[in-house]
């Protein structure tokens, strides 16, 4: 059938349903990229490839296009919809939207700027939104052992680590730091060299590496807290030593997409500092190693709402200052730290699957060091850096293979922060 169907709706007998304006439906598009107009339906065939279907740039509240799985074959050629610069479902266009689900069909209304695309069909699997994927890194704040400091050496797409720059906010050591907002990072707390002071402010990262100043304390100072991102563009920080507390504490503050920072929670698992964690199977997170009182092995997952599990046994011997990142979109690496098993720096890694699984100890690449920081970029990938009387770095595959050491160009420091930012590579 071609031409002007008067049709907009699947009935459930199949039949045509009379609706004003109808769709225009037109031929089978076998390509790998097709961009289509409002008011027309699209077969869109994947036997061969995959396809991207680019939206109209410009829409107005009503317009229609229907797409069909012409073969039954998007769930192994899936199609990606690309919105143009228009929303789908209330995100921009920097999410990824697929729909992989073999004789689907999907019925995309505008309803206007504010929510844009909209699946308005009954047949249409649920739309999961996927995060787009950190493309650089930032390292900043740390102890140089002999004084702290607020420099800060940003990473590019590539894995390239940049000169110093000269950074805001208070110098300090034991930081974290997190990805939010999809494209930002933030940093927070730490403490002075001497323990002197522990201090719960935070500091923003922009979507171009600028450190923003001091953001004042909504939370309890402490150092040593790790943080990582859930839930595809919020943070966590969590755990952590708290001077005025005279220990460890399990608590737990969460960062909301726009980079602000809620007041203490109760958090489950070991109370501890010097861990590490990192996100995992694209919207949780898990916390690995630390100190408490003894050296730990243990893990918590997180869950892309923020809540932390308690304790599972982890793998390998306890230890501490540990350094981890997200790699291959899903999964997340543990590398290097302090064993209490050997009394010295080692270059472990564990692996950690999509679900969250870790594996047993693996013997790493590189300099065995502890107290540096890890962050992924370049989209799948991650860099160790630093760490105690350390400047150089490690690459680490999207297959989770760690490379030789890459000689550093910042100040040799540790106990600082780390964390991916940027859309763009």
């Amino acid at each position: 059938m071609s031409g002007l169907i008067k049709d907009n709706i699947f009935g459930s007998s199949g039949s045509i349903i009379a609706a004003a304006g109808g769709l225009s439906w037109q031929p089978v598009v076998t390509a790998s990229t097709v961009t289509v107009s409002s008011s027309k339906g699209y077969f869109i065939n994947t036997t061969s490839n995959a396809c991207t279907i680019t939206l109209p740039s410009s829409a107005e509240a009503g317009d229609q296009i229907i797409l069909t799985d012409y073969a039954r074959t998007w769930g192994t050629n899936a199609i990606t919809i690309d919105s143009n610069g228009l929303k789908f479902q209330g995100k921009t266009d920097a999410f990824t939207v697929d729909y992989d689900t073999a004789g689907q069909a999907v019925n995309l209304v505008f309803s206007g700027a504010t929510v844009g695309w909209t699946p308005a069909s009954d047949i249409v699997s649920a739309f999961e939104p996927v995060a787009p994927l950190s493309q650089k890194a930032i390292f900043a704040y740390g102890d140089t052992a002999s004084a702290v400091v607020s420099i800060s050496n940003l990473v590019n797409g590539s894995g390239v680590v940049a000169s110093d720059v000269t950074g805001v906010g208070t110098a300090r050591m034991s930081v974290a730091g997190a990805g939010y907002g999809g494209d930002k990072a933030i940093m927070g707390f730490g403490k002075e060299r001497n323990d002197s002071a522990d201090y719960g402010q935070t500091n923003l990262v922009s979507n171009s590496g600028v450190i923003a100043s001091d953001t004042a304390a909504v939370a309890s100072g402490r150092y040593g807290p790790p943080a990582l991102g859930y839930g595809t563009d919020k943070a966590i920080f969590c755990y952590g030593y708290d001077l005025d507390a005279s220990g460890w504490v399990a608590k737990r503050n969460l960062v909301s997409n726009s980079g602000v920072v809620a007041s203490d929670l109760s958090a489950a698992g070991t109370a501890r500092s010097d861990s590490f964690g990192a996100t995992y199977g694209t919207d949780k997170g898990i916390i690995a190693f630390g100190y408490g009182g003894s050296y730990l092995s243990v893990k918590n997952l997180i869950s892309n709402t923020g809540v932390i599990a308690s304790n599972t046994t982890g793998a390998g011997s306890g230890r501490t200052k540990v350094m981890a990142a997200g790699y291959g979109t899903d999964k997340a690496v543990f590398a290097y730290g302090y064993s209490s098993s050997t009394s010295a720096d080692i270059n472990t890694k564990n692996l950690i699957s999509n679900t969250g699984s870790m594996a047993s100890n693996a013997t790493g690449v590189g300099t065995a060091r502890n107290h540096g920081a890890a962050a992924s970029f370049g989209g799948d990938k991650a860099i160790f850096g630093f760490g105690d009387g350390h400047s150089l770095t490690n690459l680490c595959s999207n297959t989770g293979v760690i490379a030789t050491d890459v000689t550093g160009v910042g100040t040799t420091r540790y106990a600082l922060g780390a964390a991916g930012y940027s859309y763009s590579a």
